[in-house]
């Protein structure tokens, strides 16, 4: 047996609000890859002297190791050749060059998380039949621990079972697909909408239109899959992606899908792409003001931002049909990928001008959205990356939170056609503390997605930390750590990435009845090319969490 590894970080300030420690001095214990209370005297130090220590970086919510992250980085050759990725200078292990942009490669992506002291992040799309090619690229993705959300509702076999009225059965599929595709959470994408937009409608204006002529509508698809995951007692509820992305006056259906699940656990996300008011003639306008009041109200309620960035961003996103309006109106090129039978896909490359009037309101929303909230436990912070803006972008937008003369700044510099009667425009003062910061990229994501070992630094946690050099520079601060450690093993050291092991897979196995699977086998011997018994993936590595 080996002997056991042992750290003790000494003299750094500890930002760890999961255990209500809000900057005091005090002694972080490592051992074997956990943290403890103690370890013996004469064991290994760091010293974090002046410096700030909190967990490591917990991104809920990115698209990075999935097919379709596969055809973005197709649509960008000039970033390739623009931004190379040479192979990091590691002490151990093997070293890989990639190539970086707003869709890096998967070393490369490992790399730049690991270097911003983030150590767990999830694919937030994945359709079922493309699994097994996630968890290519999560082995290939090394520093963070990773898994992905699989896409439920736009399903064939789904959607027949809401139609009649087979909740039971439904919520057997949702468990089952979880399982066959190795997936961690459930993920839904304009409920109905996409279905419906593949089939000839053009998409579903409020959540009670039927999709498709058949008694199905965009409610019963939220209520039917919240309702599957929270019986499964899923470690994370239901990721909803609401209909009407990015269009005007998207806010009341948005406001009216939450209603439609008051009560019940749920996590709505990039809610600023859906916090748009105006619509029916009105010019755009911010909705962020309403939208919050009712999450402040509803502590059920959980969302991540999806901040828009200024600078390039690639749109990718399994809501196919507003991707195509996003392609016609931009001009610019264009993927659309059809799923058979599950799901869509639409990939439009995108920049975020601060003179442009839309990309400005959207801006601000974003910030609105982080600035009235009431509990940053139940607010995160996300740009939907690459969507809004690359995760590299996290360090400006924490600065953003945490400084409000930058904040102010910009928004000098920015188009304000659509700013009129926005909260932002109006002077919100509110400055994020570093403990709300350990809260909104750190505590708050772990406890969402029910990671106990995760966010936190009490004992019996993942020893993930991240230790940062005081500086009056935030963006700085966030964007070059001093040290981050990834399971007890020291990997940026020095501001340099040294080691770069493999991270761990992160998956669910929910029970489900056996009585499902027959029907479902026939299901896809009429309908699906993957036979039946080729379908799951296998062979994963890990064990998956427990549920319940």
């Amino acid at each position: 047996m080996s002997a056991p590894t042992r750290l003790r970080i000494t003299g750094g300030a500890v930002h760890d609000p999961a255990n209500g420690v809000d900057g005091d001095v005090r002694d972080i214990c490592i051992e074997d890859g956990r943290i403890v209370a103690e370890v013996p005297a004469g064991s290994p130090t760091l010293d974090a002297r002046g410096m700030v220590i909190m967990p490591g970086g917990v991104d809920i919510h990115a698209h990075f190791a999935s097919s379709s992250c596969n055809h973005a980085r197709r649509l960008i050759p000039d970033e390739h050749a623009a931004d190379p990725a040479p192979a990091p200078s590691l002490v151990e292990g093997l070293a890989r060059s990639g190539t970086g942009g707003t869709v890096p490669s998967t070393f490369t992506t490992g790399y730049r998380y690991a270097g911003l002291g983030y150590t767990t992040a999830f694919d937030a799309a994945v359709a079922p039949l493309t699994a097994r090619h996630s968890h290519s690229e999560l082995d290939d993705t090394p520093c963070v621990d990773g898994g992905i959300f699989v896409l439920m509702g736009n399903d064939e076999y789904l959607l027949r079972q809401i139609a009649a009225g087979e909740r039971d059965r439904a919520r057997d599929y949702a468990a089952w697909l979880l399982r066959a595709t190795g997936g961690y959470a459930i993920k839904i994408v304009n409920p109905g909408g996409v279905e419906a937009w593949k089939t000839g409608q053009r998409n579903v204006a409020t959540i009670d239109d039927q999709v498709d002529g058949r008694p199905v509508t965009p409610r019963a698809i939220l209520e039917t899959i919240t309702a599957a995951g929270n019986a499964l007692r899923l470690p994370h509820p239901v990721h909803i992606h609401c209909n009407n992305l990015g269009v005007a006056g998207n806010a009341a259906t948005t406001l009216a899908s939450m209603e439609a699940l008051a009560g019940r656990r749920a996590h709505f996300t990039h809610l600023q792409f859906h916090c748009y008011g105006g619509g029916g003639g009105q010019p755009w306008s911010s909705a962020a003001p309403k939208l919050i009041e009712y999450v402040n109200a509803h502590p059920e309620v959980s969302v991540d931002v999806g901040q828009v960035m200024f600078g390039p961003a690639m749109t990718i996103t399994a809501d196919a049909p507003v991707e195509y309006l996003l392609h016609k109106s931009s001009g610019r090129r264009w993927t659309n990928i059809d799923i058979e039978l599950e799901t869509g896909c639409g990939i439009v490359p995108l920049t975020y001008k601060d003179k442009a009037a839309v990309s400005a309101l959207q801006w601000a929303i974003g910030l609105e959205l982080f600035l009235l909230s009431q509990d940053p436990w139940r607010v995160v912070l996300s740009t939907d990356h690459p969507n809004g803006g690359s995760f590299l972008s996290y360090p400006a937008l924490i600065q953003l939170l945490m400084d409000r003369s930058v904040r102010d700044e910009q928004l000098k510099r920015v188009n304000p056609k659509l700013l009129a009667g926005s909260a932002l425009a109006d002077g919100l003062a509110r400055e994020y503390t570093l403990n709300e910061i350990a809260i909104i990229t750190r505590a708050g994501p772990a406890r969402l997605l029910g990671l106990r070992a995760k966010g936190h630094l009490g004992a019996g946690a993942d020893a993930d930390v991240t230790i940062y050099s005081r500086e009056p520079d935030l963006a700085r601060m966030f964007s070059t750590p001093r040290y981050v450690i990834k399971h007890g093993e020291l990997i940026v050291e020095e501001g340099q990435l040294r080691r770069a092991p493999a991270g761990r897979r992160l998956r669910v196995a929910p029970g489900y009845d056996d009585a499902v699977l027959p029907d479902l086998r026939r299901h896809f011997e009429r309908y699906s090319t993957v036979a039946f018994e080729h379908y799951p993936v296998r062979d994963l590595p890990g064990e998956p969490l427990a549920v319940g």
